[in-house]
């Protein structure tokens, strides 16, 4: 079992479901919950040829280690996304389609990344890309608060974070990062270029290195008494910056 990934609560487990049944090896339920949407999950579970395991809350709660899994617990093989920033980038070349990236620095709260993971997805980014150092790995507190996203976005960890962006310039790629001393704001940007966002944790904000590397800094405008929003917050609001210049209606 320890080979294998966990997906814990309704949201991890449908969404595995739909975009990759065959990777759930074990499947396992609360036996005394028979709700609707219970029902539903193993409806759709049988759908795909799963054969499911009633057994006692205190079972999924060894299985879950901590986190909260809503009667629902799946054993699973990790789902293959890409796992190389220029795989995703060839592949988008490929497609003559305008990459859209999310650079988190120092984002090391599990429920952060996966919130982040979730409007990423929501957004149409192709690729979320973090330091190996200094971020959090996709855990099961990850997998449940994205909602799925996990599943759908690819989550790349780099040995060297700078290095990364700078490689990401050669290829044509601006980074914007957020910054609360930048003069310019983020309604200036260009969002319909090939593009990342840079986002650092809430409070210390990004590296030194990280920030000197980006091509342009910027502002999100705060009208409020409160300094800063939390990153996966700010994240919400660059990308759909994005989403509003690329999909305009």
């Amino acid at each position: 079992m320890s080979s294998h990934q966990v997906l814990a609560g309704f949201h991890a487990v449908t969404a595995r479901l739909r975009h990759a049944p065959s990777s759930i090896k074990e499947l396992y339920v609360e036996a005394s919950r028979r709700d609707k949407r219970m029902q539903s999950l193993i409806a759709q579970a049988q759908a795909a040829g799963l054969r499911t395991h009633p057994v006692p809350v205190e079972r999924l709660d060894g299985l879950a280690r901590g986190v909260r899994h809503q009667g629902v617990v799946a054993l699973a093989e990790a789902n293959t996304l890409a796992t190389d920033v220029d795989e995703v980038l060839d592949q988008l070349e490929s497609k003559g389609e305008a990459p859209l990236l999310l650079i988190l620095d120092g984002v090391t709260d599990p429920h952060n990344l996966g919130a982040c993971l979730r409007t990423a997805d929501a957004a149409g980014v192709h690729a979320v890309i973090a330091p190996r150092d200094r971020a959090v790995g996709l855990g099961s507190t990850v997998q449940r608060v994205a909602c799925g996203a996990a599943d759908t976005v690819p989550y790349i960890m780099v040995t060297n974070l700078a290095r990364t962006m700078r490689q990401l310039k050669e290829r044509d790629i601006w980074l914007v990062g957020t910054d609360d001393e930048a003069e310019g704001n983020l309604y200036s940007v260009d969002a319909r270029r090939p593009m990342a966002w840079v986002m650092g944790a809430e409070g210390e904000g990004m590296r030194r290195l990280t920030r000197e590397t980006c091509d342009e800094l910027v502002t999100i405008p705060m009208a409020g008494s409160v300094e800063s929003l939390n990153v996966s917050v700010a994240s919400a609001v660059c990308l759909y910056e994005s989403v509003r210049q690329r999909f305009p209606r």
